[in-house]
């Protein structure tokens, strides 16, 4: 039994390692626009039975009585992310698309590569293409790049722009307006199979059993951006947290390491 508890202290304290990892990456991100807060699930090794003797002075009966059973620790299932909405800060910049509901901005990387994000920071780049500040195209609800030149629009600057609830890029000149393209927002039934693959942007594990689809409760909100989920206070208790009940299952380790010294040196006092 003392082995016992060494191995289920130890499985918790490793788990807690990979809890306070996942609450540092969200504490350095309280900051970083559309960063969506880590969370950890935790799964059950396994139930070991636990009996009593039925002859506690009988070594020979071997026969005893179900008591319970209990748990040989947990370790960490999986990473998850909270896709709940982060707070829309007002920028006023024409190019700055905050998202309002589900929902995400899909981006195509220079090497075709697809990502989606809430982070919608966006700029245009000298090829007149709209793009995120790491040179990712923006794509529209037909999944193509978004081309926005200003001299062909008859438009002097991005000031010219506006941006509907639904995504619907409209060049406004003094005698008429132009609907242009329409920012794509799209949106995926399971969450919980998102990954991290870059700064806010993320990928379903599996496209074919998570697919994607058009979102349908949203509003672009124009100048604005989606701040972190992640609230510096609530992590900074979770990592106190973290840490006492690390203590707390680091000093049983001791005890326990001391019990089993103990009974082996007893063990060769009596061989």
């Amino acid at each position: 039994m003392i082995s016992r508890g060494i191995d289920i202290a130890a499985k918790g304290m490793m788990s807690l390692i990979d809890l306070q990892d996942s609450t540092a990456n969200n504490i350095a991100n309280v900051n970083t626009a559309g960063y969506k807060k880590e969370g950890l699930s935790f799964r059950n090794v396994y139930n070991a039975i636990v009996e009593e003797p039925i002859e506690r002075n009988n070594p020979k009966n071997q026969d005893g009585r179900l008591v319970g059973e209990i748990s040989m620790g947990s370790v960490t299932h999986r990473l998850v992310h909270q896709f709940s909405q982060g707070t829309l800060s007002r920028t006023d910049n024409p190019l700055d698309l905050g998202i309002e509901g589900d929902g995400f901005f899909k981006l195509q990387a220079p090497d075709g590569t697809i990502t989606y994000t809430r982070n919608g920071s966006f700029c245009i780049n000298s090829a007149n293409m709209l793009t995120d500040m790491q040179g990712n195209l923006v794509l529209d609800d037909q999944n193509r790049p978004i081309r926005l030149n200003f001299t062909e629009l008859n438009i002097a600057s991005e000031k010219n722009l506006s941006i509907n609830e639904d995504g619907t890029i409209v060049a406004n000149r003094n005698e008429n307006a132009q609907a242009l393209q329409r920012i794509g927002i799209f949106d995926f039934a399971n969450k919980d199979d998102m990954m991290a693959v870059g700064t806010s942007q993320y990928v379903p594990k599996d496209i074919t059993t998570n697919p994607e689809l058009r979102a349908q409760k949203f509003s672009v909100q124009q100048g604005a951006i989606e701040l972190s989920n992640s609230n510096i206070i609530t992590e900074m208790i979770n990592s106190i947290k973290v840490s006492r009940n690390y203590e707390t299952l680091s000093s049983l380790v001791r005890e326990k390491s001391n019990q089993l010294s103990q009974a082996i040196n007893l063990g060769r006092l009596n061989a």
